[in-house]
Parts: C-alpha cells; sequence; structure tokens
C-alpha cells in the first residue's frame, strides 16, 4: 500500500509537470524517478538531472534509444543504480522508476569483513560505482609493478582491459605501453575499478615482434591487487616461412 501511494504520487507529479508544458519537447521522452527515502539526487549517465526526488527526468531520444545508467544519491544513504533500457513504446508511456536506498552502516560495521567474502570489508562488498561517475574509489589509483621481458627482447607490449561488469567498469581498446623490457612502478588506472569487482576484471597483455607470433597473456587484477604486481616472460616463437618451390 505504501508503494502504491508512491506510485500514484509519482504518477501525480508526471502530470503536473506535463501540464506545465514539460513535455513539450516532442522528439524527448520523461521518465518519472521516485525513491526510498525522498529527496534523493538523481543522476543519468552520470550527470545530476534532478535535485530532489519525486522527479521527472527529460531524456533525449538519442539517449533514450541506448542503455541508460540511472542513480539516485542522499546523505546518510548508499547510492543505488539502475540499469535500464526502455523500448519506444515504454517510453511513450512514460515510465516510473522506483529506487530503494539502503542506509549506510555505522563505521564498526563498514569495517567488519563481508559474510559473502571475508577477504573484502562490508563496506567495500556494498561499493557500487559506474563508468559514468569514475574518480571515487582508491583501487582506481592502486600502484603495483610492471614487470614483463621477452625473448628476443624489443617487442612491443600492448594492454587492454577485459570486464565482465562493463556497467561498472568498461573495456578497453588496445593501448602501446613500451618495448620490453618493462619494469616500473605505476597504477592501474582502471575507471570504476573496486576490490570488490576486481574479480571481475581482466588484463590482456600482448607482445608483438617483427617475424615473430604474437603472444598474449591475461591476468586477473584481483590477484594483481593482492600480489602488488603484474608481471610475465614471453618466449617468443619464429614465424614459419613458407618454403619456395
Amino acid at each position: 500500500m505504501k508503494n502504491f501511494i508512491k506510485s500514484a504520487a509519482a504518477f501525480g507529479l508526471l502530470l503536473c509537470m506535463s501540464a506545465a508544458g514539460f513535455g513539450a519537447h516532442a522528439k524527448n521522452f520523461t521518465i518519472v524517478v521516485n525513491s526510498d527515502p525522498e529527496e534523493a539526487e538523481v543522476y543519468l549517465n552520470g550527470t545530476m538531472v534532478a535535485n530532489s526526488t519525486p522527479a521527472v527526468i527529460e531524456v533525449d531520444k538519442k539517449t533514450a534509444a541506448k542503455t541508460m545508467i540511472i542513480q539516485v544519491r542522499k546523505e546518510g544513504y548508499e547510492n543505488k543504480s539502475a540499469t535500464v533500457s526502455y523500448t519506444a513504446k515504454q517510453l511513450k508511456a512514460n515510465p516510473v522508476l522506483y529506487l530503494k536506498m539502503k542506509r549506510k552502516a555505522s563505521a564498526a560495521a563498514a569495517n567488519r569483513p563481508s559474510a559473502a567474502d571475508p577477504t573484502v570489508t562490508v563496506a567495500e562488498s556494498r561499493q557500487r560505482v559506474d563508468r559514468h561517475n569514475p574518480g571515487t574509489t582508491g583501487m582506481e589509483q592502486a600502484i603495483i609493478r610492471w614487470f614483463f621481458d621477452s625473448d628476443p627482447r624489443g617487442a612491443r607490449i600492448f594492454w587492454r582491459v577485459i570486464s565482465s561488469v562493463p556497467a561498472e567498469v568498461k573495456n578497453t581498446n588496445e593501448t602501446y605501453l613500451t618495448t620490453t623490457p618493462l619494469e616500473e612502478t605505476r597504477s592501474f588506472n582502471i575507471q570504476g575499478l573496486t576490490y570488490n569487482n576486481s574479480r571481475d576484471v581482466t588484463v590482456e597483455i600482448k607482445v608483438s615482434k617483427r617475424g615473430y607470433e604474437d603472444q598474449v597473456k591475461r591476468f586477473n587484477v584481483r590477484q594483481a591487487l593482492d600480489q602488488q604486481e603484474i608481471s610475465g616472460f614471453f618466449e617468443l616463437v619464429p614465424k614459419e616461412t613458407e618454403k619456395e618451390e
């Protein structure tokens, strides 16, 4: 009954806003966002679009055609996000999104080991980010040792991020680092990375040298963080040349 009242209130808000000309832009759509508790800020793909819930947010046609991340934030509560994808028919009906937020745990409770994964604290296990709102976790800038070598040396090193949680950590294209040998201390600089989701993120290292077969190794980011190192040695294999008849 309580949720019904909230949905009815949100719907009433939508009618009022529409009557005031909020939907004047024919090519745009509106989405009603409500939260429990109310009076939370609303973010669309990392950009604040409303100061307080319940709210009606306007989404342009191009954004509405893609998967969107809608998040609500309120002091004293954990951020709550929803990844949504609406059809044109659903958007024309002005959908209502309801997000229930959890109150933040006390400092003592937050530092206890998580029941689901004792290797992380309760606070770390609940920490959620998205790729549109980077720079909020320490793991994004975690410093570790990088060491890669090859035989023969002088091979070009490329790296990329492979993520199974693209809503939080996005996949990246190959980026050139340097030639072997490489030994330095640097950060991953993976946006959206937390210790909790690092197990779902992989770093792919590829080495390439003219006349030799390319070689690829993949490293789990959680393991690299625990070991404070990501390293590997590549024994390059010459390419086979076709024999002339």
